[in-house]
This record gives C-alpha cells, sequence and structure tokens, in this order.
C-alpha cells in the first residue's frame, strides 16, 4: 500500500499461480513445437521457437484481456485477477523473445541496422493486404514493455494513479496492434485462410465478453429509485445485505457500497483508492472493509485505512426505518467518520444466505 515502498514477499498463493503460470508456458511450448516440427520436419529449431512464442504470448494476452470482464460476471474468477500482473510480466517476456529472435532471424544478416531494416524493408505501406506487419508488432511490443516495467505499485505511487491507469489501459490499442500484425502475417506468409480462424474467434471472444459485462455494468450504473425520506433514500431492506457483504447501489451517478458487519450499517464509495477496483464486491475481513482485487482495506465507519496506512474513500450517512436502508446521496469527504446504524432485532428479516 502507499505508507512506504517495501519488497513484497511472496506468499504461497503467489508461488502456487506463479508455478501453474510457467508449467502451463512450458507445456504449450513444447506441444506447439513439438507438433510443428511433425507437421513441417523442414522448419528450422528457429522459426518453430519464433512461432511458438509468438502464439504463446498471442493466447495469454486474449486470457488477460478476458479475466476482467469475467470477474464482473462471475466471482469465481476473481484469484486470476489478483496475480493478474504476473501473467502480464510472462506474456510480455514470450512477446519479447518471439521479437527478439525475428529480428535476427529476418533482419540480422544485412548491411542496415536490424531496426532500421524492420521498417524500411518493405514498402507497401500503401497497400492494406501488404501492409507491413512487422513494426504493427514493435510498436505492441514498446506498449507491452512499458506495462511490464511500470507494473509494481512503486511506479503506481509515483506516476499518479490517472497517469498509470491510462498507461496500462492502452494494452486496448496493442491489442489492436497485434490482431494487424497476426492477422497480416498469416495472410501473407501462409497459403491456406483458415489459420486467419483462430484470430477471429479470438477477436470475437473478446469483444463478445467486454460488451456483455458492459451491459451486466450498465445496470448497475442505474440510480435507485427508492423513496426519498428527509433527504435519505430507501436503497433496500436490511435482509437484502448478506453479513460481512455489501450491496452496490447508484446514488446520483456514484456506486456506493452498503456494508452489514457485525449488527451494523455503514456506506462508503464503491471505488478502492488504488485501481478503483469494487470495494462492494470484496468483503469484511478483521473488521476492515476488504477490496477484493489486491486486499487493500478500508475501516467501514469512516473509510480510512488502518494506520500505518493512508488510503480514505468518501463515506455516506446511514439511516434503519423500519427495516429498511436509508442512504444520503451526497458523499461526505475521504475519510469522513460516520457513525454505523445500528440493526435492531425487529430489522433482521429474513435469516442471512
Amino acid at each position: 500500500m502507499s505508507h512506504a515502498y517495501r519488497a513484497v514477499g511472496w506468499n504461497r498463493q503467489k508461488k502456487v499461480y506463479d508455478r501453474i503460470l510457467t508449467l502451463g508456458v512450458i507445456l504449450f511450448l513444447g506441444l506447439f513445437m513439438g507438433v510443428g516440427a511433425l507437421l513441417r520436419p523442414n522448419a528450422t529449431a528457429e522459426t518453430l521457437m519464433i512461432r511458438g512464442f509468438g502464439a504463446a504470448a498471442f493466447l495469454l494476452l486474449h486470457v488477460i484481456l478476458s479475466i476482467g470482464p469475467l470477474c464482473r460476471l462471475d466471482p469465481r474468477f476473481l484469484p486470476l485477477l489478483y496475480n493478474r500482473r504476473h501473467m502480464g510480466v510472462t506474456m510480455f517476456i514470450l512477446a519479447a523473445l518471439h521479437g527478439l529472435l525475428s529480428l535476427i532471424q529476418f533482419h540480422g544478416f544485412g548491411d542496415v541496422h536490424p531496426l532500421v531494416s524492420l521498417f524500411t524493408a518493405s514498402d507497401s505501406y500503401g497497400s492494406l493486404a501488404w501492409f507491413p506487419f512487422q513494426p504493427l508488432g514493435f510498436g505492441a511490443l514498446v506498449i507491452l514493455f512499458l506495462m511490464a516495467a511500470t507494473s509494481h505499485d512503486f511506479w503506481l505511487a509515483n506516476l499518479g494513479a490517472p497517469v498509470w491507469k491510462a498507461l496500462h489501459m492502452s494494452v486496448y490499442f496493442a491489442y489492436a496492434l497485434l490482431i494487424g500484425h497476426v492477422s497480416l502475417g498469416v495472410l501473407q506468409a501462409e497459403t491456406s485462410p483458415w489459420l486467419a480462424l483462430p484470430v477471429a474467434l479470438g477477436l470475437a471472444w473478446v469483444l463478445g465478453l467486454h460488451l456483455v459485462a458492459a451491459g451486466t455494468e450498465a445496470r448497475l450504473d442505474r440510480d435507485v429509485e427508492g423513496v426519498e425520506f428527509e433527504g435519505l433514500v430507501d436503497v433496500c431492506a436490511v435482509h437484502d445485505i448478506k453479513d460481512k457483504r455489501a450491496r452496490i447501489v447508484c446514488l446520483d451517478g456514484e456506486r456506493v457500497a452498503i456494508f452489514r458487519y457485525d449488527g451494523k450499517i455503514s456506506a462508503v464509495s464503491n471505488a478502492c483508492q488504488h485501481q478503483n477496483g469494487p470495494l462492494g464486491e470484496g468483503r469484511v475481513i478483521d473488521g476492515c472493509i476488504t477490496c477484493p482485487w489486491h486486499g487493500y482495506q478500508y475501516e467501514p465507519h469512516n473509510g480510512s485505512s488502518p494506520p500505518p496506512f493512508t488510503e480514505k474513500v468518501p463515506t455516506f450517512d446511514v439511516r434503519i426505518r423500519q427495516g429498511r436502508v436509508l442512504v444520503n446521496p451526497d458523499a461526505n469527504a475521504p475519510g469522513t467518520e460516520v457513525s454505523p446504524a445500528l440493526i435492531d432485532f425487529a430489522d433482521k428479516g429474513a435469516p442471512d444466505a
């Protein structure tokens, strides 16, 4: 967190995650190059490695881009999100190996510098079908390098959240460049159009998944149409909120996470100060709201991280009236202490699920 930079130790979960990731990459490369050698016995080892590293990186990028929307649709995918950066760095390493071997094999033995040759070897920039695909891959690799190099929270703290977030959202631009790079490369180098089918299916999968998740998110952004009472909005019944969990509602265009814990109700902004993670999808652990993305914590009654950490989120005034939860849609300043609403026995309603 932001109190001070300190090296993060690898816990057991991270080690298991990284071992599975590494094993999966090794198995994929072995299978890809083994099958490639059988189907194309004349292919050199360098060619098989270039294609293997490229295919592994491209497939891993599709997995990475799928994790976010899958978590929006089903919280069981959240464990993949916790260490997604490890997957991103692994993907960059594979892409860098693919690019380096390609640069050596196709541009490293002429009388022109390899990087100059990369951009000048073809002059078909005016042709769509024969547009040089290698510069597209180089541009994507530059973006992936910047993302991998700034993946640690040290850079998040020093660059600032808006700059860091914008940089890492450029992964979608890199993806677009890679779609062009792979599609043109396949169409220009191979005779079978069927090899372009996996690229089309991957693109359809990523776009479709994001559209479905966007539709789900849009429903959350509809303001609650609850009855107003003394400036407060009736958002739900007490028993609609599971113990140690939250209900997310939208009030005046802002998502609010309403938590039930230890016989009390508190409400805070749904956006974690780390990477805008959805606090309302987390739970109360050891008395603190715990973000499901990276474990950042906040005290429910004041929206402040426990000392020595300094993150703060806005809080909202809450009352309970006849078993209904009422929330003031006007947010308090981040870190403002608000007395929790106490749940009376008569307000508990139906038992917790």
